[in-house]
């Protein structure tokens, strides 16, 4: 039995997981009774309108609200919806390692879910983690505990997904390289007079995906690829040398792996999150259900690119933070979130994101092995240094 929690159940990733286990065979007549899944936990940030409907239909135990206003509102109903209210960081460390909880999905946005996500790893949990920022600036303390206390990692980004699906039981000194595909986002083909032009409404026009804003505009600037380069890294235990990356506009090779004999294995199908997120939940096994099939009588033509670096810097700067080690993915991950979030809110522009990053590595002296307050003090200071430039373009 999967006895699951799910960290940022009203999101992207969260409602996606929801309805999968929907088609699992969880409902039967109203109750949610299916002995292989039962969703103990819940957790979202302030949409407590939709989290209210989650506890109402899968009545879990416990979830956790990160907002604390939004946590109190939700707490005046806690005796009529019987569950049981917790809020803020301690909250969503409380829920990711429930005693009763065997299977824990992180779908939480940034470097808010660490903490969380070491508590899940420290409490021996299955982890399906679709947070690639956790990884991102603190995947050495991550994986030693995860082999200390002998946690598991499944990927959901449907990239790693995939090489987790195409390497299998395969012997790594058989890999030669592992290729992560990206789709471009919305601006691939845009000269930079374009970008300098760039809106928030046409950013968030994602040519293949539904997702957060957060994650759109990381795939609009490439920078999401960057991160998820850092976190195949980690998960794959393979060198920067041995990873690379090919656009590819429709999104249906999801990634490949090259063999040192020279075969190529990939993992093909519709650009679908439930692939990943079904495939997280059933490993290791596959189980028949109704998500669409490939219609190959539909599939003209796949195109593959190398990236355009000098226009998207983005993914250098996320390459070589993570070459670089120590500090510097964590400050690149803090200054990222801080410059997406404004560009989002209209105070910068779309080419000001890469900007910003770039300021704030230059001025960072990174240290090596950093402990975990390390790690939480250089993500401060890099929000604030970050600000501070948002701060000046203002004005």
């Amino acid at each position: 039995m999967k006895n699951i929690v799910i960290l940022g159940s009203t999101g992207s990733i969260g409602t996606t997981t929801i309805e999968v286990i929907r088609k699992l065979g969880m409902h039967r007549s109203g109750a949610y009774l299916d002995k292989n899944y039962r969703i103990l936990g819940l957790s979202a940030d302030k949409n407590i309108d939709l989290l209210e409907e989650q506890i109402r239909e899968f009545h879990p135990r416990v979830v956790a609200v990160m907002d604390e206003t939004a946590a109190d509102k939700l707490r005046a109903k806690s005796e009529e919806l019987r569950v049981k209210v917790l809020s803020g960081i301690e909250g969503l460390k409380e829920l990711a390692s429930l005693p009763e909880t065997n299977f824990v999905v992180f779908a939480v946005v940034g470097a808010v879910g660490l903490l969380p996500f070491l508590e899940a790893v420290r409490a021996g949990k299955t982890v399906a983690l679709a947070n690639k920022e956790t990884l991102v600036i603190a995947g050495e303390i991550i994986l030693s505990e995860v082999r200390k206390y002998g946690a598991k990692i499944l990927p959901l980004d449907s990239e790693h997904s995939a090489i987790f699906q195409c390497l299998d039981k395969e012997n790594k000194k058989e890999v030669e390289k592992i290729i992560l595909t990206a789709s471009g986002g919305p601006f691939y083909h845009y000269s930079l007079e374009q970008l300098k032009k760039v809106t928030v409404k046409e950013a968030l026009k994602h040519p293949q995906w539904k997702m957060g804003k957060k994650i759109t505009i990381d795939s609009a600037t490439l920078m999401n690829k960057g991160l998820e380069t850092i976190e195949a890294h980690y998960l794959f235990g393979l060198s920067y040398e041995k990873i690379d990356i090919l656009v590819h506009p429709e999104s249906i090779v999801h990634s490949m792996i090259e063999f040192v004999d020279g075969t190529l294995r990939a993992q093909i199908s519709l650009p679908d999150m439930r692939f990943p997120i079904q495939y997280a939940l059933t490993y290791p096994e596959r189980i028949d259900t109704d998500l669409p099939t490939l219609d190959w009588d539909k599939v003209k033509r796949l195109n593959f690119f190398l990236p355009e670096k000098k226009k998207f810097p983005c993914l250098n700067l996320a390459i070589e933070a993570g070459k670089k080690g120590g500090t510097c993915p964590v400050v690149l991950n803090a200054a990222n979130e801080v410059a997406v979030d404004s560009f989002l809110k209209k105070k910068i522009s779309f080419l000001k994101i890469a900007e910003i990053v770039s300021k704030i590595l230059t001025n960072h002296q990174s240290i090596k092995n950093p402990r975990l307050e390390d790690i939480l003090a250089y993500d401060l200071w890099a929000r604030k240094k970050a600000d501070e430039e948002v701060r000046k373009l203002e004005s």
